[in-house]
């Protein structure tokens, strides 16, 4: 994993020191330095940045002041020679404060806790847009649990649902409109009154009929035009 950093101070010599210790790093990537924060906006929405060293006495405007003003900013390193905003930097979430000058070991942990944030945010990031297999329905005074891919279609009867699936069919009391709202659209559709198919799971259609395995499911009239361009949409069948 690296890390795209941004310098935005107005002192060259503190530039350079923060150049070299990013080029003895080997998880940081400098993509951009800038003299003022004025000047580092534009970078900031140009470039894929993911921290900032940011000096607070700058020209124009301070660094607590561009802190102030950004919304949706990257992770922020202060590295600046006035010891007592550290306090007014930490309120703002930085990830570290550097008081100049500053060691290379000094900035290595400063950086290390940043790329360690980075790695917990997008272990996060992946676990809550990792989509769910499986559903669970209350059958028998037991809660089953249904994975997606082993439901191959859902039967009405009445006030009740029949669920068949690999490893046998489950009984529960739900209408067609509960148990949709617990499907994946893009998985499963309703294909009449009485049934929902795992679209998946369609190997022929023979006129109105889906052939599932052994089993045939009449596609209803006023679901048929529906089904068949979600088919072809989706490719289950060929042109």
């Amino acid at each position: 994993m690296k890390l795209n950093c941004l310098i935005i101070d107005d002192e060259p010599i503190a530039r350079k020191l923060l150049q070299e210790y990013i080029e003895e790093t080997d998880f940081l990537v400098l993509v951009g330095t800038a003299e003022n924060p004025l000047k580092a906006a534009g970078l900031v929405n140009q470039l894929e940045v993911d921290m900032i060293f940011l000096d607070i006495n700058m020209p124009k405007m301070n660094g607590l002041d561009f802190l102030r003003s950004s919304v949706n900013l990257p992770m922020v390193i202060m590295t600046t020679a006035y010891g007592q905003y550290a306090l007014d930097g930490f309120e703002m979430a930085v990830v570290d404060y550097l008081v100049k000058p500053f060691s290379l070991e000094r900035f290595l942990k400063a950086t290390q806790k940043a790329l360690e944030l980075k790695s917990l945010k997008q272990k996060k990031t992946s676990y809550t847009d990792a989509k769910p297999d499986h559903f669970f329905v209350k059958c028998e005074g037991k809660i089953e649990k249904i994975l997606y891919a082993e439901l191959n279609y859902i039967e009405a009867m009445a006030n009740y649902l029949t669920l068949y699936t690999n490893g046998g069919k489950f009984v529960v009391y739900l209408t067609i409109k509960g148990i949709l709202e617990k499907l994946p659209a893009d998985k499963f559709m309703q294909v009449h009154k009485s049934h929902i198919v795992n679209l998946n799971n369609v190997q022929t259609i023979e006129g109105n009929m889906l052939r599932l395995g052994g089993v045939k499911i009449t596609i209803g009239l006023n679901f048929h035009d529906a089904v068949m361009q979600r088919l072809l949409r989706d490719k289950f069948i060929k042109r």
